[in-house]
């Protein structure tokens, strides 16, 4: 099974993906600085029962980075193009990770009679709390302070000492989706839209965007949230909160486990979305059906 990146063009920007399996599609987007081989050892387990699509978003891997808008609402068109245009493809269970978790709610709220059913994985967009690191980036000249901190020598010293201690049988999954995160940003093009991205849903205070008050659109809709009870980057306390707000959704705390969970523990994260998927009928969803609730609220 082969998980190599293919290419399509849309609105003119080159967007890189990866697919695999037959059967159901699952769809798996990627977090902030990172890209579809986050998602490389979970597509080769789920795509013996699944199709998976795994893309790169605009700005991120070996998509293209062009000067436009990375806001949750344009990422998730994005990703309707890809799948109902390029695709085609019409429904899909939509797993999103960190920034992806936001991109993969929007999507949900956009275009609803895509979402069959919902995963949120140590997922953005849940609460203020965010990362200190990704808080600083987003102050006034960071775009400055950036490049001395991600010169283009380190990716090369850096891809060596992670080559040393793989030959040797090392391994710390966290650390090289780290070192991923990190090597992808010595390349001005990416930096740019990585800022672009940061600051589009975080400001010195934290997060920005909030599903918070949305989330009983998603009572309909099987839902899923899976975290880290070590998560460095976003607060384990987020899978809780989200899961009071979302009655019947389902929680995976992973123990001992940080914010790429799916990277340290594949096999684990396939066989808990697996069953999932299994164990759930998916959601049918039209523009009166999704009336119906809001007006439900409302009243």
């Amino acid at each position: 099974m082969t998980t190599q990146l293919r290419h399509a063009r849309i609105h003119g920007h080159d967007v890189r993906y990866r697919m695999a399996g037959q059967g159901p599609v699952i769809l798996l987007v990627h977090g902030m600085a990172g890209s579809s081989r986050t998602w490389r050892g979970v597509m080769k387990i789920l795509a013996r029962d699944y199709t998976v699509v795994a893309p790169d978003l605009l700005g991120h891997g070996e998509s293209a980075k062009p000067i436009g808008d990375y806001s949750l609402g344009a990422y998730a068109s994005g990703l309707r193009d890809l799948l109902v245009g390029a695709l085609v493809i019409e429904r899909a269970t939509l797993v999103g990770h960190s920034l992806g978790g936001g991109v993969v709610m929007q999507l949900a709220y956009q275009h609803p009679e895509l979402c069959e059913r919902l995963v949120l994985v140590g997922s953005g967009g849940l609460g203020r709390e965010v990362s200190w690191v990704l808080r600083a980036l987003t102050l006034p000249g960071a775009e400055y302070v950036i490049p001395p901190l991600f010169p283009r020598f380190a990716r090369s010293a850096g891809e060596k000492v992670m080559r040393f201690f793989t030959e040797r049988g090392v391994r710390a999954p966290h650390v090289a989706e780290m070192w991923s995160a990190y090597a992808s940003l010595t390349e001005t093009p990416n930096r740019h839209a990585f800022i672009r991205t940061v600051r589009a849903v975080i400001d010195p205070g934290g997060q920005t965007v909030s599903a918070r008050d949305r989330l009983y659109l998603a009572e309909s809709v099987p839902t899923m949230i899976v975290w880290g009870d070590r998560d460095d980057i976003i607060p384990v306390a987020h899978a809780h909160a989200a899961h009071a707000l979302i009655p019947n959704s389902r929680l995976e705390i992973f123990e001992r486990a940080g914010h790429f969970l799916h990277v340290e523990h594949p096999l684990r994260f396939a066989e808990r979305l697996r069953d999932f998927v299994e164990s759930t009928e998916p959601a049918v969803r039209d523009v009166a059906s999704f009336r119906e609730t809001l007006l439900s609220r409302a009243g």
